[in-house]
């Protein structure tokens, strides 16, 4: 049973943000449906709706400090708190990422949305999720932002092209969520990384060999771990990722 809990997935208009949302709801949970656009956030909220799940709308641009505090205030004026926070919002950056070349603009856009935008959405939503008896957080990561998989043997086929934006923004992202474990030990608050796969999504043009449904099963299982499971820890469906 899910006792009435709820949780916010940011990016949650599409891809694997909304089958996150999707599967949380089909457990019962009360959703809100974190993204920038209006449209593509109402149309997601009222398919979502349509399948039965209680969903919401919540206006949400993870780079921007006033819209970030406005979405904890629209979370907490409803009354339900917050029990799971699904860092799902991301961008890769777009091409081509080779460090030699890159516009440093990119790697600016790319950590201020994968990185930045993490600290901001979590540090604003920490006040709700510790009124939660089983407060969770998770952030969607890749494999890509291994430093094992990128050194070890066969990374260029394991962590895919040179991308010098994307791929660091989700090791830095990993390192930033390890802080947060250190912090937060002891207050309940269980904190994990999902790598969803190579999932076919618009960040990748639609390339992955893998669905949505499956990317999201690991932040779906992640979100909803009992008490005494594990934080600070870094999976996939098959397992743990070599950080």
């Amino acid at each position: 049973m899910n006792e009435n809990k709820t949780a916010l997935v940011t990016g949650a208009n599409k891809g694997i943000g909304f089958e996150i949302a999707a599967g949380l709801g089909a457990l019962g949970w009360s959703v809100g449906v974190g993204a920038r656009d209006q449209t593509r956030r109402d149309e997601a909220v009222a398919r979502l709706r349509a399948t039965g799940v209680d969903a919401f709308a919540v206006p949400l641009d993870v780079t921007d400090d006033a819209s970030v505090s406005a979405a904890a205030e629209l979370i907490k004026s409803r009354g339900g708190g917050l029990d799971a926070l699904v860092n799902n919002a991301g961008i890769t950056g777009g091409g081509p990422q080779e460090p030699t070349s890159v516009d440093l603009d990119i790697i600016r856009a790319v950590v201020d949305t994968n990185v930045l935008g993490v600290i901001r959405v979590t540090n604003a939503m920490l006040p709700l999720l510790r009124e939660s008896t089983s407060p969770r957080i998770v952030n969607m990561s890749s494999s890509v932002g291994s430093l094992a998989r990128q050194s070890g043997p066969g990374g260029d086929t394991i962590t895919g092209p040179v991308a010098v934006a994307y791929s660091p923004s989700k090791t830095f992202l990993n390192a930033v969520m390890l802080q947060y474990v250190r912090e937060l030990a002891g207050s309940g608050i269980l904190i994990n990384a999902a790598c969803p796969g190579f999932v076919a999504t618009d960040l990748n043009g639609f390339r992955g060999v893998r669905t949505p449904a499956q990317g999201a099963a690991t932040a779906i299982r992640l979100a909803t771990l009992p008490d005494d499971g594990p934080t600070g820890r870094f999976f996939e469906d098959d397992g743990e990722v070599p950080w």
